[in-house]
């Protein structure tokens, strides 16, 4: 039985398609279990609840563990790695975020470095990825493109390894289901450097229409995240995170996807074409 932690969510919902696909027994979580349709036995689980937590690692042999970014990521996985750990977990994968560890003060990978060490310290084999910048990071657009507004840009010319994230959940799945993964650390970016101008250019392409671009301040964005209710200590360290990617802290490209899948990593301009009906 394997545990997928944010069972909901952009990756999370994928690791659970792919595992249920190829006839492994899985075990999907969140908070609020109830409706959820997912190809899963679905469990409530909160990483603030060690109790639910412990019910929902209970028989399972390998854990994906993924949580919202945000400050509270250290808390988070530790609860869920003493509970895996309670649980006789023999596996546990851990999605993190590039950069990790690199420089704390500047990058969100911050949040996850104490439970990447936690996790390497443990008895459970271990795999981390370290995904780069999702393309469906881009849907933030689609509201705009569709009214014909121009889409905001908080990261100038910075460009990084935009990567599909249906190949950072098959790359879960190898490292949740089969042999060679244990005590590696996956760098996943997809197969070129893209800049947010860059994927408007491929969006405008792919669906036959200008589409405009506008830079946004970091500042500005981060008191208009504040305004609508987010987390102030949230909001600066992703303004931080978009401050550094202008820089150019984040134009790094890897082949860890096609290592561990054996096929290159999908390109921004297919993951735009499989999505077009979101942004017409």
């Amino acid at each position: 039985m394997i545990l997928v932690t944010g069972a909901t969510g952009t990756i999370g919902t994928e690791v659970v398609r792919i595992l249920a696909e190829r006839g492994q027994r899985v075990r999907a979580m969140t908070r609020n279990p109830d409706g959820r349709s997912l190809p899963a036995e679905v469990v409530r689980g909160d990483f603030d609840d060690p109790g639910s937590l412990d019910g929902a690692v209970a028989g399972c042999d390998a854990v994906f563990l993924l949580d919202a970014p945000g400050p509270w990521i250290e808390r988070h996985d530790r609860a869920m790695l003493d509970a895996a750990r309670s649980g006789g977990v023999r596996r546990v994968v851990k999605l993190s975020a590039i950069g990790t560890g690199e420089d704390t003060e500047v990058r969100a990978g911050g949040w996850h470095l104490p439970g990447e060490q936690a996790l390497r310290a443990g008895e459970a084999e271990w795999t981390i990825l370290r995904p780069s910048s999702f393309a469906t990071n881009t849907l933030h657009w689609a509201s705009m493109i569709r009214a014909g507004r121009p889409v905001a840009n908080l990261t100038g010319n910075g460009a990084q390894g935009v990567i599909d994230p249906r190949d950072v959940a098959e790359v879960a799945v190898a490292a949740l289901t089969a042999p060679g993964h244990a005590g590696r650390t996956y760098t996943l970016t997809g197969p070129e450097l893209l800049s947010a101008p860059d994927q408007v250019a491929i969006l405008r392409e792919v669906l036959g229409r200008p589409i405009g671009i506008v830079d946004v301040p970091p500042e500005a964005a981060k008191e208009q995240m504040i305004a609508a209710g987010r987390d102030p200590e949230f909001a600066e360290g992703a303004m931080r995170g978009q401050r550094f990617i202008a820089e150019g802290g984040n134009a790094r490209l890897t082949a860890d996807v096609a290592a561990v899948l054996g096929r290159p990593a999908r390109t921004y301009a297919t993951w735009a074409r499989d999505h077009r009906a979101a942004f017409e």
